[in-house]
């Protein structure tokens, strides 16, 4: 061999070490969110008071998820745990009475029986006040089984899991050695570095140009014009990603955060001149249901309408109790540098034999 050619051989293998080195600097799928300062809240027509006011957020930096956990990295979870979802249980008696008003009478058996909520288009117009009218409790629906038992998830693993509810997002990033999102952490990572910007890719209006994200294209819930593409969830990685590379932040389905929800959480900011690094609020509270603990979910979904809910401006709150699971939600995970050196450590570390 040559002098020239121990010479490119020898760069060739520098220049795949440092590939080699670049791979492992960050979390498989995952994105760094660099440390900055932002202003949290919405203060646009679709705002609502839960939004407001608007209070600075400084975050330290952390690594987010590029998409929402999709069907193949579910399965890889159950398959190794044999876990078994919240949708796939019978309903917790005992827990569902707490939520109840005093002296509601116990549900039927067959209402207890494992099941979730799956979407249901009416084929007339209904009161957009009765969400009743659009999501059906069916039997047998779960992660594997989206909108119910006679579906399935086949050709879909790069499609966000969904029907999981917030026990199991947060028993998915036990399981990873992550975490789920703050919801100050989500709307941070969702502006993609704009200010202020009404959408997570500026001010553009959603219908304006080509399709941006996934949400309901027509009049809610009877008509969907499909414009976009897609019914129902859409394959991650379809649409363009936002300015810190993340996609599906808009859009596709709502996701869970880590925090508690309370209406007025924002305004415990009010005379505060810099919240950091925020984990939300120590008590939950729903004027709509005072009495159920909810957890935040963050992004918006493919129901997403301004007709109803124009859930998929990255200043956008919504709340859902943690226990239960929906045809339109899912999560993503977050990371901190010592979590990510100690699942690294871990991973090296051989397995004590049995």
């Amino acid at each position: 061999m040559t002098i020239k050619n121990i010479i490119t051989a020898l760069a060739i293998s520098s220049i795949s070490l440092l590939a080699e080195e670049k791979k492992q600097t960050a979390p498989e799928g995952m994105k760094w969110i660099p440390a900055g300062t932002f202003t949290m809240g919405g203060n646009d027509k679709f705002s609502k008071s839960n939004e407001q006011p608007l209070h600075k957020v400084k975050l330290d930096g952390f690594y987010i998820s590029e998409t929402p956990i999709t069907n193949a990295q579910f399965r890889k979870f159950v398959e190794a745990t044999h876990y078994v979802t919240t949708a796939e249980k019978p309903v917790d008696l005992e827990e569902l009475m707490k939520q109840l008003p005093p002296g509601t009478p116990p549900p039927p058996a067959e209402v207890l029986e494992p099941a979730s909520l799956v979407f249901k288009q009416p084929k007339q117009k209904v009161d957009l006040r009765n969400f009743t009218q659009w999501w059906s409790w069916e039997k047998g629906a779960s992660w594997k089984h989206p909108q119910g038992k006679s579906s399935d998830i086949k050709g879909k693993d790069n499609h966000p899991v969904v029907q999981v509810s917030w026990y199991d997002a947060v028993a998915y990033a036990k399981w990873a050695g992550a975490s789920l999102p703050t919801e100050a952490e989500f709307e941070y990572a969702a502006r993609g570095g704009l200010e202020q910007n009404l959408f997570t890719w500026g001010n553009e209006r959603p219908e304006v140009g080509e399709a941006k994200l996934n949400i309901w294209d027509g009049s809610f819930p009877t008509h969907n014009s499909i414009k976009d593409g897609f019914f129902a969830t859409n394959p991650v990685k379809h649409f363009k990603p936002n300015g810190y590379g993340l996609y599906d932040m808009s859009g596709n389905v709502w996701e869970w955060c880590n925090d508690l929800y309370h209406v007025d959480y924002y305004k415990t900011f009010k005379d505060v001149k810099v919240a950091k690094n925020p984990t939300g609020p120590t008590k939950s509270y729903d004027p709509n249901e005072p009495g159920v603990p909810k957890r935040v979910t963050r992004g918006g979904s493919f129901l997403c309408n301004d007709d109803y809910c124009a859930g998929y401006r990255p200043a956008a709150r919504m709340n859902t109790s943690p226990d239960t699971s929906l045809e339109h939600t899912g999560f993503r995970l977050v990371m901190t540098k010592a979590q990510w050196e100690a699942k690294q450590k871990k991973d090296k570390t051989p397995a004590k034999k049995k």
